[in-house]
């Protein structure tokens, strides 16, 4: 079955001090991912962010597991980040804009993920800015049929987050889909879906907000043409 599998941080709202200390950090990284710091790829990266980026990473992989296990219980120490990939041409910039969407990460500065999680294998793809981190996990390294999106909005208040995260994707999804009245609804579990009629449509989403930052990743079982 199709899933899908995202997730937000905005650096601006994270405590530096207390991410720094190992009984923090040492609930969401394992040894081996602290080895992947010390990678020449992240010099420059601040150790706090790059704690963030393996947590959005394992909350996403959860994210998708969860899908199709509603029990699933998030630890993340067990969700292994076994491989990280930074493009040979990736600085730490600014977040410049207010929105950015796309089909796969191709045309991006992507960080490469594998995570293990008992016999399950995902692959992510994350962009991380000084601001922000997004992370997207999928079933396959290809992200060419993965729609996703983020976008800053103007409160940071739960009702207001949740509101313009479900507008942002819904319209998303209408103008690839060039259909009208898809509506959010959710399963007895509390897994997010689209509805068409009242009708569960065929596609996986999954949704994040922190802060500010609202997004989205949309899952499609076919390719589509857009």
């Amino acid at each position: 079955m199709i899933s899908a599998g995202n997730d937000i941080i905005s650096l601006n709202a994270i405590n530096i001090a207390r991410t720094k200390q190992y009984r923090f950090y040492s609930k969401i990284l394992s040894p081996s991912e602290k080895a992947l710091y010390n990678q020449a790829t992240f010099a420059t990266t601040p150790f706090e962010n790059f704690v963030w980026l393996l947590w959005s990473i394992k909350e996403s992989a959860y994210k998708y597991l969860k899908r199709n296990n509603p029990d699933l219980v998030f630890t993340p120490v067990k969700f292994i980040v076994a491989e990280l990939l930074v493009p040979s041409r990736y600085t730490l910039t600014n977040f410049e804009g207010i929105q950015m969407e796309g089909p796969g990460f191709d045309n991006r500065l992507a960080i490469k993920g594998l995570i293990n999680f008992g016999d399950n294998t995902l692959y992510s793809a994350s962009l991380l800015y000084r601001e922000l981190i997004v992370s997207v996990v999928n079933r396959d390294e290809n992200f060419g049929n993965t729609f996703w999106g983020v976008k800053l909005i103007g409160e940071n208040e739960a009702s207001y987050q949740s509101t313009e995260v479900r507008k942002f994707l819904i319209d998303r999804l209408q103008r690839i889909l060039n259909i009208d009245g898809l509506v959010m609804g959710k399963t007895p579990s509390g897994i997010p879906i689209v509805l068409n009629d009242s009708e569960e449509f065929p596609v996986a989403i999954s949704l994040s907000h922190h802060e500010r930052f609202v997004g989205y990743s949309i899952q499609f079982s076919e390719p589509i043409k857009y």
